[in-house]
């Protein structure tokens, strides 16, 4: 027991040490990273004195920027199952290599997703309401406390897989199934109720009649799972760069197949949207022609959906050419598609909600330069975080950190 408990604190040890470790473009991006998460910070230190007045959200607009980043890194979470599925359920070990790596992102996704709930809370103190047996969670009857749930429990179960499969790579062990396998076969499931969920929290706001339909949930899980993979696609290009570690070019081949499907799907589920908000010229597609159009002379968030819509189309034929057979193209598309998806699921979902307020009045939202810099720091924190995970990873499924080899320098370089 004892031998067993101090061999893994040894193991964390090294891990911890090789976190430190690194060439000079190593230490110039942690460094840089460092800086926007301490100028977040400061920022978010300036908020938490003064409170949400700092922001720019208001009685009417009560869910702004950090909302809108907590919405997409959910699905950017959830995006992990599209390398479980292939890997696990059909059987192909191309992609088991690089499965790791989206789950390494889900674990830093979620922790970003945890900290944008935090600074959006006014009282941050007052957290432990949310807190089961301590205060009042509301279980099952708030949908907020389901979203707390699946959130902490997706969290849980990626860290134990990607902890444990890595531990027993150290050890030089053949893992034992029935101590992982459940746990990848529960993910898959509780990756889509995590973004489903968070769909049902918007649906489930009778006044808010943006919100009010049965295929938010289905938008917001084929938003993510083509985003989500177009961010692991180049994350993997770059771990091949930066740590030296070759992956399969037919593993990045079946994520671009599953982007171009998935996205195929999302601006379908899209374009019944707009034609159900138009068609009709319903009263209760006053959001929708704000958003889109402009409303009495109000049109702050015209030009990002705009901008949304002809980035995902550009990315969209750009999937469906054979370009993206090479890599550049690919790469144009995916940055595109990922940037196109946060401001459609984020500035263009969230806000518009709010705005007319159920009593006919505009009042407008836009973000403060003190909440952007908040973001920044956030989303900062989130590239540490998955850094310091990759730098542990790779030396590892190298083989270069073992149980029985000896630490050094040249052992875990890039």
């Amino acid at each position: 027991m004892f031998k067993w408990l101090r061999d893994y604190l040894y193991f964390l040890w090294r891990c911890f040490v090789i976190s430190f470790v690194g060439e000079p473009l190593f230490y110039i991006w942690m460094t840089f990273l460092t800086c926007l998460a301490l100028i977040g910070l400061n920022a978010y230190c300036k908020q938490l004195v003064h409170g949400l007045m700092m922001t720019g959200m208001t009685d009417h607009v009560s869910w702004g920027l950090y909302i809108a980043n907590f919405t997409y890194l959910v699905g950017m979470a959830a995006a992990a199952v599209m390398l479980v599925i292939p890997a696990y359920v059909y059987k192909r070990h191309d992609v088991h290599e690089i499965t790791i790596f989206g789950e390494l992102f889900a674990i830093a996704s979620i922790v970003m997703c945890l900290l944008f709930v935090t600074v959006d809370l006014g009282r941050p103190d007052r957290f432990w309401h949310l807190i089961p047996g301590i205060g009042r969670f509301n279980f099952p009857i708030s949908m907020l406390s389901w979203d707390v749930v699946v959130l902490n429990v997706y969290l849980f179960i990626n860290l134990h897989i990607t902890g444990y499969l890595l531990y027993m790579r150290y050890l030089g062990r053949e893992p034992n199934k029935w101590l992982y396998l459940p746990f990848v076969f529960l993910s898959i499931a509780w990756a889509v109720s995590i973004h489903t969920v968070t769909a049902f929290l918007l649906a489930g706001f009778a006044a808010r009649p943006f919100w009010n339909t049965a295929v938010m949930g289905p938008r917001f899980i084929a938003s993510a799972f083509a985003a989500g993979p177009a961010v692991i696609i180049i994350t993997i290009q770059l771990i091949q760069k930066v740590f030296r570690y070759r992956t399969s070019i037919e593993a990045i081949y079946l994520l671009r197949r599953i982007v171009q499907v998935s996205m195929i799907i999302n601006m379908f589920l899209l374009l019944n949207e707009v034609f159900k908000e138009f068609y009709t010229d319903a009263l209760h597609n006053a959001s929708a022609r704000y958003l889109f159009f402009g409303l009495h002379g109000h049109d702050a968030l015209v030009p990002w959906i705009w901008t949304a819509l002809a980035m995902n189309t550009v990315s969209l034929i750009l999937l469906m050419s054979p370009w993206t057979r090479r890599m550049v193209p690919l790469n144009i598309a995916c940055l595109l598609l990922i940037v196109g998806i946060w401001i459609e699921k984020g500035m263009g979902l969230i806000v518009p909600g709010f705005i007319p307020n159920p009593l006919g009045e505009i009042v407008e939202y836009v973000p403060t330069w003190n909440e952007i810099l908040i973001c920044v720091g956030i989303w900062a924190v989130g590239a540490i975080i998955y850094t310091i995970l990759l730098r542990c990873t790779t030396p590892i499924l190298k083989g270069k950190l073992k149980i029985n080899l000896k630490y050094t320098q040249r052992n875990v370089s890039y």
